[in-house]
């Protein structure tokens, strides 16, 4: 096959052995069932009532147990071939258990009721639980299992806000956040009326309860971490396609849960310090929580600790594990890339009964010095294999020594620095950010040390306070606002922002044989085979042509997401893209059933990177297979507030558990000769207003917290492409940021590929091209593009710089 014939060509050549398709497989199903396995989190397991004994007989109760979320709305969704419930996987086991089915064909038909009258999964109503039939299941076992689900997604958060000034919400974001408003009076994140109600009947009813969460992020657990009443619980999260039986193979098991939190579960939502101000303003979020996100806050905070039902990194097993710290201290190597690491040797044993998996983490308690300090900061962690009883395995793990550093960007000690302060770095390790020991050895600096010299970058100019160490705030400086909307060529109709489709070029004809439609002009395949340059290629083309490559294209095939390139007189393909981030989007009206897989969340709780790469991999086959050039996807914006309505999407409240994962996702993508699309680049965790919304946050924060992860993945895994987000972040729409897109992930990272905004975004084409925002989609604005030209707004070199990008990653696809 020749470079590009899949873009070029219709047919969708099979991928797997014997001209099978790799596209919805048995083998990527299964592979979903078994990511979605190994990130599920045993939360509670009193009186060891899971997993299940041979010959148990199980009531099952909850609209959840038929309800089933496979993952999030938007572009998150995956069309499938089926989802299978947690009732469906039970019945699978039926050699090892038995349900009361009376019980379940209750829940089923009125399910089935409810979405035949317009509900969507996860957004149905609790149906009361009929006396006669809870007399029968009380007859029937002692053993419940109550569901409960959780559905959100792009465009809507978890609490139940309108924005009325919002022109650009489409009907089914109003129709998600009003029906949300609708069944939770008090949000999502805590039980409904009718949720409650039927719970208290399951708990008075029954001598074991156990609780499946199918939920995509923090929901209120106390209300049975800390009830006699309620015996075990699994965080299930949003499994994907086979998320069901995931579930329950586990609860029988047949495998054993060894995922951990990659959030804080707090008592109820206004114990999180994002909360109080998340819908303060239509126009703004202020981030006065600054570097304390998650567990940095929880555990540095006077008084946070007592907030936490389950704490970050925690998670249990059937069976248990002896955690030992056998050395630590600063690798020896003649290797200089070596010198500056510092390691901890560990050995896991499980003393149990049970085969399983555990996770070492390892955190940092930092000197408080000037700059303030949380109290832990994780560091590394790693998992071990499957561990049979008595085995042990022994393992090391290092860390960069810079990487403890702490970014001053108000002069304490070295302005606009990366800072390593005097003092004592001690080192914890264990299971989960509290279940830790102090290692034998500290890291000792007796003066401060300056690691990286940058420049002020994203400064904040109406951010009026910041969260310290102590709990009490410190005033930041302000300064003049910033003209958000500023355009030398006068503002857009807004009317055309949103939902609007590339335009059809039209090519004047030429003989093909020929070659060119222009006399002396060259094809992208003499870039290909070495003949000239890109720069040379790029040199030829005219100011109409250069402006034509920033924008998107028209859909070709299956695509729905629009694409690049289209060129055919340069012989330059139209390459498309895929929403992501839990399989490759096709809509339904194509016919192609994907996989989908577990959530990001999901995936994040597996702490494991070889099952992100495994599940990239398949995901970029998925895409390739269908003549797909770039997937966008992974999304790793952090877990900032549980209000998010795209947490699903992200990974984690941590920056170093979400650079590591997410970036063994974007390697096992890319070994497919595909891209993946980091995003949303940056600071996108709010939907209300998401394209107006100011992001207003410290310098310090935004690269410590929200830009580590971006920051991680770009200079360890090179993605070929990044998505900037829609929010402005202090005054500028993110897309049209200099000081972010250039300032900070060019000059400072180093990085080469090609940066295209989120889908109709506010900004101003020209102007985000000028900023290192290379291609504007879904569409662009080549008219405005050319007007900004004409009156000496963007440069012919400028729109070169972004064509060359676009070409680039172009040539990278194969």
């Amino acid at each position: 096959m020749n470079k590009w014939s899949r873009f070029k060509f219709t047919p969708n050549l099979p991928l797997g052995a014997n001209g099978e398709r790799v596209t919805g497989s048995k083998a990527h199903i299964e592979l979903s069932k078994e990511a979605a396995k190994e990130g599920m989190v045993l939360l509670k397991n009193e009186n060891n009532v899971l997993p299940l004994a041979a010959g148990s007989k199980v009531a099952l109760f909850g609209k959840g147990t038929f309800d089933y979320v496979k993952g999030g709305g938007g572009s998150g969704d995956v069309t499938v071939a089926y989802i299978r419930n947690l009732y469906e996987g039970l019945k699978l086991q039926k050699e090892k258990i038995s349900i009361f089915e009376e019980l379940c064909d209750y829940y089923r038909n009125d399910i089935k009721k409810q979405y035949a009258a317009g509900a969507v999964p996860g957004m149905t109503i609790e149906p009361d639980v009929p006396a006669e039939l809870l007399s029968k299941a009380q007859a029937y076992t002692d053993t419940a299992i109550i569901s409960i689900c959780r559905y959100s997604g792009e465009g809507w958060d978890r609490k139940s806000v309108i924005d009325p000034n919002n022109k650009a919400l489409w009907d089914y974001e109003r129709e998600m956040t009003e029906k949300s408003a609708e069944l939770f009076k008090d949000g999502d994140f805590c039980l409904s009326v009718k949720e409650k109600e039927m719970i208290d009947t399951v708990k008075a009813s029954f001598k074991n309860v156990i609780v499946i969460l199918n939920v995509g992020g923090m929901v209120d657990t106390s209300w049975f971490a800390y009830d006699d009443q309620i015996q075990s619980a699994l965080l299930a999260l949003q499994g994907g396609i086979e998320g069901g039986l995931a579930a329950a193979e586990l609860l029988v098991g047949d495998g054993n849960p060894s995922g951990k939190t990659v959030d804080t579960f707090a008592k109820s939502l206004d114990d999180y310090p994002s909360t109080y101000n998340f819908h303060e303003s239509r126009d703004y979020v202020n981030y006065t929580d600054d570097i304390y996100v998650g567990y940095r806050y929880f555990e540095t905070i006077p008084g946070a600790a007592e907030k936490v039902v389950y704490p970050f990194g925690y998670g249990l097993s059937y069976t248990t594990f002896d955690v030992e710290t056998v050395s630590a201290g600063v690798v020896n190597s003649n290797c200089t890339s070596e010198a500056n690491k510092l390691y901890a040797k560990v050995r896991v044993t499980n003393t149990g009964k049970f085969s399983g998996k555990e996770v070492v983490q390892v955190y940092i308690a930092k000197p408080q010095g000037k700059l303030g300090k949380p109290a832990k900061e994780l560091a590394a962690f790693e998992k071990t294999r499957e561990l049979q009883p008595g085995e042990s395995q022994l393992m090391i793990l290092t860390w960069e020594i810079n990487d403890m550093a702490s970014y001053d960007d108000l002069g304490k000690v070295k302005k606009s620095a990366y800072v390593l302060e005097a003092g004592s770095y001690d080192i914890y390790v264990g299971t989960s950010v509290r279940d830790v020991t102090k290692a034998d050895y500290s890291y000792i600096l007796n003066r401060d040390v300056i690691t990286e010299q940058l420049s002020a970058k994203l400064v904040p100019t109406s951010l009026p306070k910041r969260m310290l160490a102590d709990g009490s705030y410190e005033a930041l400086p302000q300064s003049e606002p910033v003209d958000t909307d500023y355009s030398a060529i006068g503002n857009i109709d807004p009317s055309l922002t949103e939902g609007v489709a590339p335009g059809q070029r039209a090519i004047p004809y030429f003989r093909f044989a020929d070659g060119m439609a222009k006399n002396g002009s060259h094809d992208i395949m003499d870039v290909v085979e070495g003949r000239i340059t890109l720069d040379e290629f790029v040199s030829e083309l005219s100011i109409d042509d250069l402006i034509h490559l920033l924008g998107g294209q028209p859909n070709t095939g299956v695509a729905n997401t629009f694409g690049i390139g289209n060129m055919p007189e340069y012989g330059i393909p139209s390459v498309m893209t895929a929403d992501g981030p839990a399989g490759v989007r096709i809509a339904p009206e194509v016919g192609i059933c994907t996989t989908a897989f577990p959530c990001s969340t999901l995936l994040a709780c597996t702490w494991n990177p070889d099952v992100l790469e495994a599940v990239g991999r398949a995901g970029g086959e998925e895409l390739k297979e269908n003549n797909l050039a770039l997937w966008l996807t992974p999304a790793i914006c952090i877990h900032r507030s549980p209000l998010c309505g795209r947490n699903f999407e992200y990974y984690s409240e941590d920056p170093f558990v979400t650079g590591k994962l997410a970036g063994a996702m974007v390697r096992g993508i890319q070994s497919n000769n595909v891209g993946a699309t980091l995003k949303h680049f940056a600071l996108n965790n709010k939907e209300t207003n998401r394209k107006n919304s100011d992001s207003r946050v410290s310098e310090r924060a935004a690269r410590e917290i929200y830009l580590k992860a971006f920051e991680m993945i770009v200079k360890d895994e090179n993605p070929w492409a990044i998505m900037s987000s829609y929010n402005m972040i202090n005054g500028y729409r993110a897309s049209e940021s200099e000081d972010l897109l250039t300032g900070i992930l060019r000059d400072e990272w180093g990085y080469e590929g090609m940066v295209t905004t989120d889908w109709w975004t506010c900004g101003e084409h020209y102007k985000e091209t000028k900023a290192g925002n290379d291609l504007k989609m879904g569409s662009g604005y080549p008219d405005r593009v050319k007007k900004a030209y004409d009156k000496g707004a963007i440069s012919h070199s400028e729109m070169e710089t972004s064509v060359k990008r676009i070409l680039g990653l172009i040539l990278k696809l194969d």
